[in-house]
């Protein structure tokens, strides 16, 4: 027990008025603004324009804020929101969900790229938002090529984030008495810790004194955070730039992910929704199933690109 790693971090870093900055909430900004820009770094490097990055990455967080409500909504639904469900919308009392934000980041940047360059698309933004700037046709990169230069990227950027999970206590997993498990104390921790664990797990956690009011847990999103920064490496190093067709970097990225959730997830207290198996690791099955198709039946390992020749794009002032 002298070696259990003790955290009385206040999960909240400072309130000013009616604003509340969580330390969750930072490294997440921080996380997505390290992707942003390291994604803008990398598509130039390959032809592609930052503005183009920029406006993809618009859509691909918005997609993200609701993919990753709306999967934490569901599995939480019974417990917290149907009773009142206005409270779906209360995004800013938090719950969200990794696994929603990847997928639907992904799909709300792939649809805008899909649609950006579509007359209809434009016609439509230039007759009723003109006051945002018109709209032309730009050069715009398939939506694999750009998913493939964001897979490191994004894991990266989910490790980063997952250190504002690790201080906040948000997740929970089970007791174990290795030395590094982690025990939190602040008050408001361990008063979301035990709420939370209990909802799940259906096991009421009851401390004997003050010091132990929660027990040494494994630290499965600290797990997570080592195994993206390790997925992200093998990415970069082994297959960027070696996987065709466009696309297929990006589909090892979510098998390689999904894979290893599904067993980190065995060690957390989550809820179970059938066989044993919780909501995210029916997600990373579904994913695994589909990844794995992709990669058998269309991916090739080719030579690395030496070099790429940049496509000229550029877009005239007041652009979109």
């Amino acid at each position: 027990m002298l070696n259990i790693i003790r955290i009385a971090i206040d999960p909240d870093m400072f309130q000013l008025g009616g604003f509340l900055l969580t330390w969750h909430g930072f490294f997440t900004f921080i996380g997505v603004s390290v992707a942003v820009t390291l994604i803008a770094y990398w598509s130039r490097k390959e032809g592609i324009p930052p503005d183009t990055v920029y406006s993809v990455a618009v859509w691909a967080i918005l997609g993200g804020i609701v993919g990753a409500r709306l999967v934490h909504v569901i599995d939480w639904w019974g417990r917290n929101y149907k009773d009142d469900p206005i409270t779906v919308f209360y995004i800013w009392q938090g719950g969200i969900a990794i696994y929603g934000a990847v997928l639907g980041g992904f799909i709300g940047g792939a649809i805008y790229m899909v649609i950006r360059n579509r007359d209809g698309f434009i016609n439509f933004w230039n007759s009723c938002l003109p006051w945002l700037g018109r709209m032309n046709k730009i050069d715009m990169p398939s939506v694999g090529r750009l998913a493939d230069i964001a897979a490191p990227v994004v894991l990266f950027s989910m490790a980063i984030g997952r250190i504002g999970d690790i201080i906040n206590g948000e997740h929970f997993a089970r007791v174990t008495s290795m030395p590094w498990g982690f025990v939190y104390e602040h008050s408001q921790t361990v008063t979301l810790y035990i709420h939370n664990f209990t909802e799940a797990s259906g096991k009421a956690i009851l401390p004997a004194r003050p010091i132990d009011a929660t027990p040494a847990a494994h630290p499965a999103v600290l797990y997570e955070m080592i195994y993206d920064v390790f997925v992200a490496s093998i990415l970069w190093l082994f297959f960027r730039n070696r996987l065709r067709p466009h696309g297929m970097l990006f589909a090892l990225f979510l098998g390689m992910y999904s894979l290893g959730r599904f067993f980190i997830s065995f060690i957390r207290e989550d809820k179970i929704w059938i066989v044993g198996l919780d909501e995210a690791q029916i997600i990373a099955l579904i994913t695994l199933v589909i990844t794995v198709t992709l990669l058998i039946t269309k991916a090739q390992i080719v030579r690395p690109t030496q070099k790429l020749r940049p496509t000229v794009a550029a877009t005239s002032a007041g652009e979109t």
